[in-house]
């Protein structure tokens, strides 16, 4: 459901922009299998089709109920820093569209996070927003094995103790 949506998307065009409106749609599903919640945030939820009556209720409450089921869910998962795209970030607590963005760029430009901490030399991400964001985000094969859980780094000390 929704790999039609997304393949008409402003974000599908941006992401694809060589191919047409049906090989857009088999890449998602085909990324789906790879990464389904990677690909899933990229749709609208109410495309999905989430009940018979979805069209019967207040839409605005609808629209913000559906938003934080999905927050909810990629922050329960977590997201590999190294490989989300700018739409999964966005869903991250403390993460915005902006500092999405910022974050891929500085991947792009200076190569993979080697640790969590090396987040803090993002363009825009404060302490405030580490210290949001930091349990959900992920660095897998990094320089520090706590970073690849879900225990934020103000814990590691006692993590530590408890290992």
């Amino acid at each position: 459901a929704g790999a039609s949506v997304y393949s008409a998307s402003t974000l599908a065009r941006a992401e694809l922009p060589d191919l047409d409106v049906s090989l857009r749609g088999a890449v998602s599903i085909a990324r789906r299998v790879q990464d389904p919640l990677a690909e899933l945030v990229k749709i609208d939820p109410k495309s999905i089709g989430v009940g018979l009556y979805q069209h019967d209720v207040n839409q605005k409450e609808l629209a913000g109920a559906l938003d934080g089921v999905v927050e909810s869910v990629v922050n329960r998962v977590g997201v590999d820093v190294n490989t989300a795209s700018p739409a999964l970030l966005t869903h991250v607590a403390g993460i915005g569209p902006k500092l999405a963005g910022n974050i891929v760029a500085h991947r792009d430009e200076n190569g993979v996070f080697a640790t969590r901490a090396a987040l803090k030399k993002v363009t825009g991400l404060g302490p405030k927003a580490f210290e949001q964001s930091a349990g959900f985000l992920r660095v897998r094969g990094g320089d520090e094995a706590l970073d690849s859980s879900a225990i934020h780094p103000e814990s590691y000390a006692v993590a530590r103790k408890v290992l």
